[in-house]
């Protein structure tokens, strides 16, 4: 009886280290997707399909968000000082100018809200699946490529985040609603959309940085929220893998932030284009042959 005993404990133990090593995986690619232009909710999809955890699929499907608050307090560390409207350092001119890119924050943030409530439940239910993933994959990928090629000979109206009226805030607001759908790339579309309107590779993308931050915010909290009501709690074992798979996608979002921000000084981002076009046809190859 004791020798039983032993070997379930032995074997509870093996199990929990095999979900905290899926949570890492599943943490570095979140990580590293969430800000590159490519959709971490594809890449979360299609590891999940290797990589699942051994949890109730309402578990799973609140930790494949919740993770992203990693990311986001990888921005906040990153632009802690420039995001901080009451830093010792500023005077009261640039007090003023954060304060107003929060506020432009917000205004961009409120389509997503107003379409994304409302229609929650309904996206996840009907449009969570590889044929739309791989669909947003490709038809984002060959954008990315197309709006660079046009955009070669043209110069960015804005160069400085501070040229980012409210009007424009919005505009890139409305483009982050095409997001909502699986696979389009949050950022992605926010980076596409800004370009459009003429923002610089580098302005274009520290928005969408900050636009995320508020936007990702809420999706987290709106999941844990949804999770608790419908009667859900956590067990020790289950916090130890959320937790993990946060502190994992911070420190792997804080490498992925640095070299997309170093990498669009002086690279377009039809690389990206290219590799959304690849993976997904990978997609459709394995969900629709081979699976």
């Amino acid at each position: 009886m004791i020798e039983v005993t032993y070997f379930i404990l032995c074997l509870q133990r093996r199990l929990a280290v095999l979900e905290i090593i899926k949570a890492v995986i599943l943490g570095i690619v979140e990580g590293i997707t969430e800000f590159l232009p490519i959709s971490s909710t594809g890449h979360l999809y299609l590891a999940d399909e290797f990589v699942k955890l051994n949890e109730s699929t309402a578990f799973i499907n609140m930790f494949m968000v919740v993770i992203q608050l990693g990311a986001i307090l990888a921005v906040l560390v990153l632009y802690f000082n420039k995001l901080n409207p009451w830093a010792p350092n500023k005077d009261h001119l640039e007090r003023h100018q954060t304060w107003t890119l929060w506020f432009k924050v917000i205004v961009a943030v409120l389509p997503s809200v107003i379409v994304g409530l409302p229609l929650n439940d309904w996206m996840d239910a009907h449009l969570t699946s590889w044929q739309v993933i791989s669909a947003t994959l490709i038809i984002y990928g060959i954008l990315f490529i197309v709006i660079e090629n046009f955009n070669r000979k043209r110069h960015p109206r804005f160069t400085d985040l501070r040229q980012i009226s409210y009007q424009l805030a919005l505009m890139i607001g409305l483009f982050q609603v095409l997001s909502l759908v699986p696979g389009t790339s949050r950022s992605g579309a926010t980076i596409l959309g800004a370009i459009l309107i003429g923002a610089s590779r580098y302005v274009a993308t520290e928005f969408s940085f900050f636009l995320a931050i508020p936007t990702m915010f809420g999706a987290s909290l709106l999941k844990i929220v949804k999770y608790f009501v419908t009667g859900n709690t956590f067990t020790g074992s289950q916090l130890m893998v959320l937790l993990t798979g946060v502190v994992i996608s911070f420190a792997v979002a804080y490498l992925s932030i640095k070299f997309l921000l170093n990498y669009i000084r002086n690279n377009d981002f039809k690389p990206f284009g290219w590799y959304r076009i690849g993976l997904g046809i990978i997609v459709i190859s394995y969900f629709g042959l081979i699976r």
